[in-house]
This record gives structure tokens, C-alpha cells and sequence, in this order.
């Protein structure tokens, strides 16, 4: 039987510990997200134009539907696409 110090691997095993997430417009006291900045929606949309989850941005429940209501409304106005292909 192999001992513990026997073992090798390739890449030594990297244990990562987890960043916490935090919601950005909590921490930069953001209250209103404006619908007509669609360079800064582009962060929450990822490259087929779809919303990002919460899950990986880290953004809380209530500046998500802001989020989410805003980008719907830049859509409206056709300040940013429906649908792209690569769009970032």
C-alpha cells in the first residue's frame, strides 16, 4: 500500500475558499438603476442577451427586479437588443 507521501499528483490539489457574494448596489448605496445606461445593463446579460441569475452576480432579490425591469424597458426602447448573437 502506497503512504501518504508516496502519492504525486500533476497539480497539487488546491483547496479554494469561497469569496462571499455581495450585492453591488447595496454596498455603493445605489437606489435607482437607470434604464437608459445600457453599458452598465451589459454587465447582468450575458452573450445571447439573456439576465443573468442572482446566483452568479450576487445581486439581492430586490435590486434584481429592478435590474430585470430595466433592462426590459432598454430593450423597449430598442437601446439594447432582444436577441444577439456574441453581443458582448
Amino acid at each position: 500500500m502506497a503512504s501518504p507521501n508516496d502519492i504525486r499528483y500533476l497539480n497539487p490539489p488546491t483547496v479554494e475558499a469561497k469569496k462571499k457574494k455581495y450585492c453591488r448596489f447595496k454596498k455603493s448605496g445605489i437606489k435607482y438603476i437607470d434604464y437608459k445606461d445600457p453599458d452598465f445593463l451589459l454587465k447582468f446579460i450575458n452573450e445571447q442577451g439573456k439576465l443573468l441569475p442572482r446566483r452568479l452576480t450576487g445581486t439581492s432579490l430586490k435590486f434584481q427586479r429592478k435590474v430585470a425591469q430595466a433592462v426590459k424597458r432598454a430593450r423597449h426602447l430598442s437601446l439594447m437588443p432582444y436577441v444577439a448573437d456574441l453581443m458582448k
